[in-house]
């Protein structure tokens, strides 16, 4: 018996998936409750990295999707968003990519790069301050340099927020 998936294009607005509906049905659900990854210093790669637009107002933003290397909570997911506005969203945007190794001279060069970021090493702190929280790009981890075991420990900088 032949896949029904097959055929299906996944970009067609008009894919049916409805020989699928008793699998799915059937397919069983775990729940899962993740800890909130606390504040500190993670050494993480750069797993995604693309252009999208923001819910609420429509601004281009830059989508960053960083995957925990370890030691600790290996595999675990840190996200981070730079809006693309003028003023000091710019600035913040061009340095992370400089911190990842990425010189621009024109921002519409950034989607022809974004294949660039990807795999790149980092070590970030996560700051949590109210409701808000920010991921900082410290500084870009060359393969020889060692990962050490206190990243994801408690931050001890003193971070604006």
């Amino acid at each position: 018996m032949s896949d029904p998936t097959d055929s299906y294009d996944p970009n067609a607005p008009d894919t049916d998936l409805s020989a699928l509906d008793g699998d799915f049905a059937e397919a069983p659900v775990e729940d899962r409750k993740f800890q909130e990854i606390p504040d500190g210093k993670y050494h993480v790669s750069v797993d995604a990295a693309e252009i999208t637009l923001t819910k609420a107002s429509g601004k281009p933003m830059l989508k960053w999707t960083l995957k925990i290397r370890g030691p600790r909570l290996a595999g675990r997911l840190l996200w981070k968003n730079n809006v693309i506005i003028p003023g000091p969203n710019l600035a913040w945007l061009k340095q992370d990519l400089r911190t990842c190794g990425l010189e621009l001279e024109l921002l519409s060069q950034l989607r022809a790069n974004l294949p660039c970021l990807l795999d790149v090493h980092l070590e970030v702190t996560k700051k949590t301050v109210g409701e808000h929280t920010n991921i900082y790009f410290n500084k870009r981890i060359v393969a020889d340099e060692p990962s050490g075991s206190d990243y994801g420990g408690e931050a001890t900088d003193d971070l604006p927020f």
